[in-house]
């Protein structure tokens, strides 16, 4: 990528549909808009969405792997998590479980959509998909860990009534969550890069793209409008999620429907970067995305919330009910035995997005 005065970055498409779409976000937020300018917000998220794929591509193409993916990741987290913690102090106990459906929901389309949809692209473009079981297998581990202490834990207890932590509880799975982060985000970029970095469908690791990566002040700028762009995407999907939660009601189906709607809008910028990296045979790549979105989901919600429910009212709701811990339990035990071997067919692709669709369905008819 050669070098860009300003001027040409300034009339890119990238440079200026995020600035329009964060301009439709501080117009429209916390206000009643008619169906025009809602069909208009969805249009710029959508073009936010894309803008913060080749953002992100480009930031990643600056630092390598597996730093690139870290950046989405956490970046589209840390943003999702505000929006949380603000519904939730906005919608006294209506929002009870708002943090466990969401993240529920994330975990989900992370380790069963896009983890699947990434196998299923790599597979069919060099017959197998390969990746390093070792930095796979321990992001796993990593994501069941969590998800067991966060939102199957809460279930059981019996020193609280109902699917909740008292407060020392949820102070102990705050401090765990935020440490195996933590201990993740220094394995994944410090101690053990090699076993994050990108293997050929052929075995050979990966280390850098072929092409001349983007200069410094490029990478900055990229940075600065990836944020802006994953803020106006989170935040227009605030905007329309009225008019989702009505077409909702108006076809009869459950309210969770809503969560999955707007969770597969917020994840999109991942997704698409996934199937990209898929598609270049960076398989890997990929997996670090969706089980690193998963990882940060409940790592950062978790904490963030029990930070937030000193002064949030009402009960905090984390324990999954039976059908959401059997498709749970599903999804670790495919995801070990896809990860142990390495390597990857369609058919491994196909399961987990099968899973994801059972969750789905059962979101829209439990």
């Amino acid at each position: 990528m050669a070098p860009s005065t300003d001027k040409a970055l300034l009339f890119r498409w990238t440079t200026f549909v995020p600035l329009l779409a964060l301009v439709a976000l501080v117009l429209t937020w916390g206000r009643d808009v008619p169906g025009w300018v809602v069909a208009v917000a969805g249009a710029l998220l959508a073009g936010a969405v894309l803008a913060a794929v080749h953002h992100a591509e480009t930031v990643a193409h600056r630092v390598g792997e597996p730093f690139g993916s870290l950046v989405l990741a956490l970046a589209v987290t840390v943003i999702e998590v505000a929006l949380i913690v603000t519904l939730m102090a906005d919608g006294g106990d209506k929002t009870a479980s708002l943090a466990r459906d969401t993240v529920f929901a994330a975990v989900m389309i992370t380790c069963n959509g896009i983890f699947g949809m990434s196998l299923l692209v790599g597979s069919l473009r060099g017959g197998v998909a390969r990746f390093n079981p070792e930095g796979t297998g321990a992001a796993l581990a990593t994501v069941t860990t969590l998800a067991g202490l966060s939102l199957l834990l809460p279930t059981f207890t019996t020193s609280s009534p109902g699917p909740k932590f008292t407060s020392g509880q949820l102070i102990f799975a705050a401090v765990a969550s935020a440490m195996l982060y933590g201990l993740f985000v220094t394995t994944q970029t410090v101690r053990h890069r090699e076993s994050f970095i990108p293997v050929t469908s052929d075995g050979e690791v990966v280390e850098e793209e072929d092409h001349v990566p983007p200069t410094e002040r490029e990478a900055w700028t990229s940075l600065g409008l990836l944020g802006v762009a994953l803020v106006s995407v989170v935040g227009l999907a605030k905007v329309v999620s009225p008019t989702i939660e009505s077409g909702v009601a108006k076809a009869g189906l459950p309210h969770a429907v809503v969560g999955v709607v707007i969770a597969l809008l917020v994840l999109l910028p991942e997704s698409i970067a996934a199937y990209r990296a898929a598609l270049r045979d960076r398989v890997q790549t990929s997996l670090n995305l969706a089980l690193g979105s998963a990882m940060a989901s409940i790592g950062l919600t978790i904490p963030a919330v029990a930070i937030a429910s000193i002064w949030l009212d009402g009960p905090l709701l984390l324990g999954l009910g039976a059908t959401h811990m059997v498709l749970l339990a599903l999804t670790v035990v495919v995801g070990i035995l896809t990860v142990v071997p390495g390597k990857a067919t369609p058919l491994q692709g196909g399961v987990h997005l099968s899973l994801l669709a059972a969750y789905i369905v059962l979101a829209i008819n439990p």
